[in-house]
């Protein structure tokens, strides 16, 4: 490490400036940034097993559980609220006891919803107990909120889409992972030994905080800003954008912690049939996720997401074909599809927050340094919000299973709002940030003209 990017105080770097090629390339800020990428994937990762930890759980809930459809549904969808509402305060959490200090206390913490879990999962425990051990589970969704505001501050704006994209790809595999392990475990010992799942992660837990804490820095520039807290929640994009990431992120791990139920409620497969199938979307949604960020990087994200919500409508209307024609086959492709469509969605998306802001800086007469320090300090604040806001469409998404199950027995009437939803977020989209003025035409209106232009590169 250079003296440009290490300080004085131990793992605290007192200067970071990755705008500056210089710093960026010869000075050691690259390899510093994507050394911090790394295990901050590693412990988000773990973050989201152990938030998704309880879409596993119910597989193994058999009768002796007492538990109808409708309150598995319930039940997966309590974790979820939770790491929602905590995505905002753990991003203020960063600014104020550092990133990788931060890193390693929320790491520590998931030790209490799987320690708590291994204690009273067991046949005839009360529902209210599972509810309240589920909600713990909550603290892994929040690391979502810390892990990017962290990455966010350590790369420059014409990195931020891979790097974001890699940051939250990396952590959304985690879904996928426990859910393998879900597999292995129902194949290997029967769906009557839940805690062997438990006893895989409280190791793996402690291992990713212990890597944090020898490998990841703090960055002392950063600061909590509660006017740029302020500013970001007045302004209008902040909330455009988390309805575009309800769509998105909200119905990947939405779909990701129902996916296993609805096989099993809608086309009457074993816990160990559906184990076999639900990691297979939340992988792939995971993988291509930067994916989407590379691309936005390349096309401008505005585009990349405008198309993609077009395609998850597409994917959407497969599987609500296949719901009502009970076909097994093709709900598999259409709603797999709609996993790698949620995961290109999810980086192209949160590539546009910083781009946004940089643009919105430029309109409002700033250029160079004043720029991009104006466009990072409310794009970091307003990452929480949207984030936080985004999923909250995971609980919808639950919710919305249960409805229909507990009113129609079956995922139809589901479907037809999430078509619904995702032909206003491709509305928005084009409207917002793609839409040019009609006054282009015959010459006014050309500011308004240019600034659509620019919002369409972010």
């Amino acid at each position: 490490m250079s003296d440009m990017t290490r300080g004085v105080r131990g793992r605290w770097i007192e200067h970071w400036d990755p705008e500056d090629d210089t710093f960026w390339t010869e000075g050691g800020g690259r390899r510093t940034a994507v050394r911090n990428l790394a295990f901050s994937v590693l412990s988000e990762h773990i973050g989201f097993s152990v938030w998704s930890l309880w879409s596993v759980m119910v597989l193994f809930m058999g009768p002796g559980y007492h538990v109808d459809p409708a309150g598995k549904f319930f039940l997966v969808a309590t974790p979820t609220l939770v790491g929602a509402v905590l995505r905002v305060p753990y991003t203020f959490a960063v600014a104020r006891f550092g990133g990788r200090n931060w890193t390693v206390v929320s790491a520590l913490m998931l030790l209490v919803p799987t320690i708590a879990a291994a204690v009273v999962i067991k046949p005839g425990v009360s529902y209210t107990t599972l509810i309240v051990v589920g909600a713990l589970a909550g603290v892994g969704g929040g690391n979502f909120a810390s892990s990017m505001t962290n990455i966010n501050s350590f790369f420059p704006l014409r990195e931020k889409g891979w790097a974001l994209g890699l940051n939250a790809g990396g952590g959304n595999i985690g879904v996928a992972a426990i859910q393998l392990v879900g597999l292995a475990v129902i194949a290997g010992a029967g769906a009557t030994h839940p805690r062997t799942v438990l006893a895989i992660y409280i190791p793996l837990i402690v291992v990713a905080a212990v890597l944090s804490a020898l490998f990841m820095d703090n960055l002392a520039p950063v600061r909590n800003d509660t006017g740029a807290a302020i500013a970001a929640a007045r302004e209008p994009h902040t909330w455009i954008m988390s309805v575009l990431y309800i769509g998105t992120f909200g119905s990947f791990i939405g779909y990701s912690f129902a996916f296993g139920l609805v096989l099993q409620n809608q086309f009457g497969r074993t816990p160990l049939h559906a184990a076999y199938l639900t990691f297979i979307g939340p992988l792939l949604g995971s993988l291509v996720r930067p994916v989407g960020g590379r691309l936005a990087d390349r096309f401008g994200g505005a585009r990349i997401t405008l198309w993609n919500f077009l395609g998850m409508a597409a994917a959407t209307a497969v599987v609500l074909a296949a719901s009502e024609r009970k076909s097994l086959g093709l709900f598999l492709g259409g709603f797999i599809a709609l996993f790698v469509l949620t995961g290109v969605g999810n980086g192209s998306a949160f590539k546009m927050v910083p781009g946004i802001f940089h643009r919105k800086a430029e309109a409002n007469g700033l250029s160079g340094d004043a720029a991009a320090a104006w466009g990072r300090r409310l794009s970091g604040a307003s990452m929480g919000l949207i984030g936080a806001v985004g999923a909250l469409g995971g609980v919808g998404i639950n919710m919305a299973f249960r409805q229909s199950f507990l009113s129609r027995h079956t995922g139809t009437p589901a479907f037809v709002a999430f078509l619904a939803y995702y032909a206003l977020c491709f509305a928005v989209t084009w409207a917002v940030y793609l839409r040019r003025p009609a006054g282009a035409r015959s010459g006014a209106g050309q500011t308004a003209q240019a600034a659509r232009a620019a919002y369409a590169e972010v």
